[in-house]
């Protein structure tokens, strides 16, 4: 029977030492000329789009189609240009997981289950060298709330395989209580990782199907059967 492996991107996969959270601010400030205080937000484990849109309630921006385009297409210059002047880096046991699953037993499908919208999921990625290594995938531009983006990718998913993928087919790996509850939305296994926007019992708390505290501790095999 194959499987869905859906990753969450910051904190799960790679740290990019604040480089999201410093586009955000340089593209409020060059764009909307507008200095941000980038910490009255939470950014961890939400959608590109409803961090946006908080900050433009906070600083009383129309919150038009209009301007969230203007927004993105500054952030993600900014995003590129800071990441490659930032100290980032692949998170521990990514590179063994990922190897951990291609080469199970069962066929194994791996995809992107993020907030941040696709271009800016592609440019974190692609800096690290990863972006190739999945075929699937649902973004914060597909739509603001990370449940319905789970529905996304377990369709996305059903569509790759050309199969119906049940929630029992599928594992979500992030690092914060917004993606357990994502695969808890779809029926899928939870496996929490705490190399990122949340404690380790923290995590524990919503009951994950797996909780590591990073993923060299995870067993691609155990988690697959």
């Amino acid at each position: 029977m194959a499987k869905l492996v859906l990753f969450d991107v910051d904190g799960t996969l790679i740290r990019s030492r604040g480089a999201g959270v410093m586009a955000f601010g340089k593209t409020f400030e060059t764009e909307f000329n507008i200095k941000v205080d980038t910490s009255r937000v939470k950014f961890s484990g939400r959608t590109d789009p409803s961090i946006v849109r908080e900050f433009f309630r906070i600083y009383g921006i129309d919150q038009s189609i209009g301007n969230f385009q203007r927004f993105f297409d500054t952030y993600v210059f900014w995003l590129d240009y800071l990441l490659k002047r930032s100290n980032g880096e692949i998170l521990k046991g990514v590179w063994n997981f990922i190897n951990g699953l291609r080469a199970a037993d069962v066929p194994v499908v791996i995809g992107i289950l993020t907030g941040n919208i696709r271009l800016g999921a592609e440019i974190k990625l692609r800096h690290f060298q990863l972006w190739d290594e999945f075929v699937v995938g649902a973004f914060g531009d597909d739509h603001e709330d990370r449940n319905t983006l789970a529905k996304i990718a377990q369709e996305r998913g059903s569509r790759y395989l050309n199969k119906q993928l049940n929630g029992s087919d599928i594992i979500v790996v992030g690092d914060t209580p917004h993606d357990i509850a994502c695969a808890r939305a779809i029926g899928a296994k939870a496996l929490a990782v705490a190399s990122g926007g949340a404690e380790f019992d923290e995590l524990k708390a919503h009951s994950p199907d797996w909780l590591v505290h990073t993923l060299i501790e995870a067993d691609p095999e155990l988690i697959l059967t």
